[in-house]
């Protein structure tokens, strides 16, 4: 067998495990991109964005955009508007991936999706983060309680319209309980603000 040919079939095994696999995948196993170009071209591989490659078979999701954010900003966590998306939360349907990332981090280069980008810091980045794999990529997005405390920490940003929709939505359909909420609300520092609008829920 000659050392194309198992190199290609290292390319499309990291494929199989990864499912979205990208160029500085290959270039940590000191692989030439050029493989990706001659597995596309034979349709052993497909172009998912720039830089971004997966198997024919690839069951794409409703998600494929935030897995695509998640491969490029692997530190980056779904937050606000798209974590209610994500969540089934609020009629929301943003047209960016909003993401959270560590205060004084560069912002991640993301080619595509489009994003957009909010820094947090302390307890109100690294609490409430749940983890689902999707299309076998894992992808951080934060929990439906900690997203609302969120959207009201963010109102002037997002509309208090929309987390107000959001905590009412999410609390009919039960994504959260009233100790989930509280517990946000306090690290995101907007337990004052919330307080009405929770009790207007029991």
């Amino acid at each position: 067998m000659s050392e194309s040919i198992k190199i290609a079939e290292k390319i499309i095994e990291l494929a199989k495990e990864q499912g979205v696999i990208q160029v500085r995948d290959l270039r940590e196993r000191d692989i030439h991109p050029e493989y990706l170009r001659r597995l596309c071209e034979k349709g052993s591989l497909v172009k998912l964005a720039r830089g971004q490659y997966a198997l024919p078979d690839l069951n794409i999701s409703e998600n494929h955009s935030l897995v695509l954010t998640a491969k490029s900003a692997p530190n980056a966590i779904i937050c606000l508007v798209s974590a209610l998306r994500f969540h089934n939360i609020g009629t929301q349907a943003p047209y960016e991936i909003w993401i959270a990332i560590k205060n004084r981090t560069a912002k991640p280069q993301v080619r595509y999706p489009k994003i957009r980008v909010f820094y947090y810091s302390g307890m109100a980045y690294s609490e409430g983060v749940e983890e689902h794999i999707i299309e076998r990529v894992n992808v951080k997005i934060y929990s439906p309680a900690k997203t609302i405390a969120d959207c009201f920490k963010y109102r002037n940003k997002i509309g208090i319209d929309v987390a107000i929709e959001a905590l009412r939505d999410g609390w009919h359909e039960n994504k959260f309980n009233m100790d989930e909420l509280w517990h946000y609300a306090k690290i995101c520092r907007v337990a004052n603000i919330m307080k009405p609008y929770l009790e207007s829920l029991t």
